[in-house]
């Protein structure tokens, strides 16, 4: 007797299963697994650069709103200010009577010493609390000029007890880094 062989599909039948084989299920995970981590890395990245930018935002924000406050502090010193009152220039500080807002609103003399103090930049009002006009310095100088020339010299000190030197240049160093700033003295008469 004959038997019959069992038949083998035909070629077009493998086609037409139903689901997905194992190589295709660990192939479609690791190009999901890799389209997480690029995703993953790349707003980490997104996140640390935003994070980078508001820091020096901040920083760039308190270094202008120093140098706005110096200005109007040196640029309202009063200068015919009495005795014992007027202004102090040496190398590594600046003592002088200048007119600050206070907390009220009004216009008041404060005595007011610029300088470096542990390392920062700081005003130190009298009496006070010390404002920090920069951090991690590592030297302040100051200079002070004479005469409205062109060619006129800095001095390294302001000695008169009279009167007031006509602009400060307080040079800050920060590790290797300079700046350079200029200050002119408030108005005359």
């Amino acid at each position: 007797m004959f038997r019959d062989r069992p038949s083998r599909p035909a070629l077009g039948a493998w086609r037409c299963r139903r689901g997905f084989t194992l190589l295709e299920v660990v192939v479609a995970l690791a190009v999901g697994a890799l389209v997480v981590l690029v995703a993953e890395r790349l707003f980490t990245s997104v996140a640390d650069a935003s994070h980078r930018l508001a820091v020096a935002r901040t920083t760039l924000d308190r270094t202008e709103n120093a140098r706005r406050w110096l200005a109007a502090a040196l640029g309202s010193v009063e200068v015919d200010a009495p005795s014992g009152q007027s202004f102090e220039g040496h190398a590594d500080r600046a003592t002088f009577t200048t007119w600050l807002r206070t907390s009220g609103g009004w216009w008041a003399p404060v005595r007011l010493t610029i300088g470096l103090s542990d390392g920062r930049l700081v005003a130190a009002p009298v009496p006070g609390n010390t404002l920090v006009l920069a951090d991690s310095v590592t030297s302040v100088g100051l200079d002070y000029l004479l005469a409205p020339r062109a060619d006129s010299p800095w001095a390294w000190e302001w000695v008169s007890g009279v009167s007031a030197p006509l602009a400060v240049r307080v040079r800050v160093t920060k590790g290797a880094m300079a700046d350079t700033l200029l200050f002119v003295i408030g108005e005359r008469g």
